[in-house]
């Protein structure tokens, strides 16, 4: 049987466009950190990295469906989003306007909870081999819990996300919630268009009631 993130995972990462409060459960990624505009080279080369890895242990996935005497309820699974965890250096934070040179980040894929430690280490250690890359060697295996959160689904243009934000920042406002973290996730949900306004991304940020 096939997961498809889509149907089993629609609660986190297909929110409708309006703001909502939501539990996300701890994940397992495979990441990169870095620096700078994500317009940059550098930017799309960790990114040309992080999906030949994750489908590397896809396939390893499948590979030991096949040959293991467990039973297992599933036996390959769709590839997830691109995720990045974004932030700012403390140079960044003091600017009135938004620098895009000074933004942190960590992009990541998930991993489905089922693919056992050592697939991923093995899919990760062929794509070494068949795609050497220095950037693989960057790579980390993380896990992580945002637990409460709220979030949105942006239509568009990620230079045009503040408004989104606004209406986050209005509903914790409403329902007495207060960010965890500056930080802020996005999920990269329709990202292959030449126009701007079919963009879709998940925005989302770390709560706590006040």
């Amino acid at each position: 049987m096939n997961y498809e993130w889509k149907k089993e995972e629609k609660e986190i990462y297909l929110p409708k466009a309006k703001a909502v409060m939501v539990s996300v459960p701890k994940q397992r990624f495979i990441s990169l950190k870095g620096k700078g505009d994500p317009n940059s080279c550098e930017f799309s080369e960790k990114i040309s990295v992080l999906y030949p890895a994750a489908y590397s242990i896809k396939s390893q996935y499948k590979k030991y469906c096949k040959s293991t005497a467990q039973d297992v309820l599933y036996d390959n699974y769709s590839v997830n989003p691109l995720e990045a965890v974004w932030d700012m250096t403390e140079d960044g934070k003091q600017s009135d306007k938004l620098i895009k040179s000074e933004l942190i980040y960590e992009m990541m894929i998930a991993i489905p909870d089922f693919v056992p430690d050592e697939v991923i280490a093995e899919g990760i250690a062929n794509v070494k081999k068949k795609k050497p890359n220095p950037l693989l060697n960057e790579l980390s295996v993380i896990t992580m819990e945002e637990r409460l959160s709220v979030q949105i689904l942006h239509s568009g243009s990620y230079d045009d996300e503040p408004a989104s934000f606004k209406l986050m920042d209005q509903f914790c406002q409403d329902y007495n919630l207060r960010r965890t973290y500056d930080t802020h996730k996005e999920i990269y949900i329709v990202v292959k268009t030449v126009i701007q306004a079919n963009l879709k991304t998940v925005l989302r940020y770390d709560v706590f009631p006040k």
